[in-house]
């Protein structure tokens, strides 16, 4: 049975390095990423991270909300050891669907990660989630994610 999970929030922001802000809906284009996000076109066209890894920060005293480690999709019922570079990721609502290949786990914090500042530590350098979009269409909170086999 495929491991499934939901969409908590959809966030973007217009310049890289800073957080992002969460939105009630966005377009996943193509070999592009989030429409409006300043990531859209790199290497790293979405980025995920799932709510067990923000309430790992969370834990350690710091309020954090959606888009605070600059990820595009929170996601909740899933952890980061359910994802591999290759798993592709079905995103559905109602008709409408996407398809998401993960490309990366994990990064490097830019250097003035404000998480890693306050904390000693920051997630995304082992948690965070980085894929290409494979197929675009519409995402938003509550749409239903669904891991499947390796591309």
């Amino acid at each position: 049975m495929a491991k499934r999970g939901d969409v908590l929030a959809v966030c973007i922001s217009t310049a890289k390095g800073t957080p992002k802000t969460p939105i009630a809906a966005g377009r996943l284009m193509e070999g592009r990423g989030l429409a409006g996000d300043a990531h859209a076109g790199t290497e790293r066209e979405v980025s995920l991270l799932c709510r067990a890894s923000a309430d790992k920060v969370r834990r350690q005293g710091l309020e954090v909300g959606p888009g605070a480690f600059a990820e595009n999709l929170l996601v909740d019922g899933l952890t980061a050891e359910d994802f591999a570079v290759g798993t592709r990721i079905r995103l559905t609502q109602g008709a409408d669907e996407a398809l998401l290949e993960v490309t990366q786990i994990g990064k490097e914090c830019h250097a003035d990660c404000a998480i890693r500042e306050q904390t000693g530590d920051c997630v995304m350098p082992r948690e965070g989630i980085f894929a290409r979009v494979v197929r675009g269409g519409p995402v938003r909170p509550g749409a239903r994610l669904e891991l499947l086999e390796r591309g």
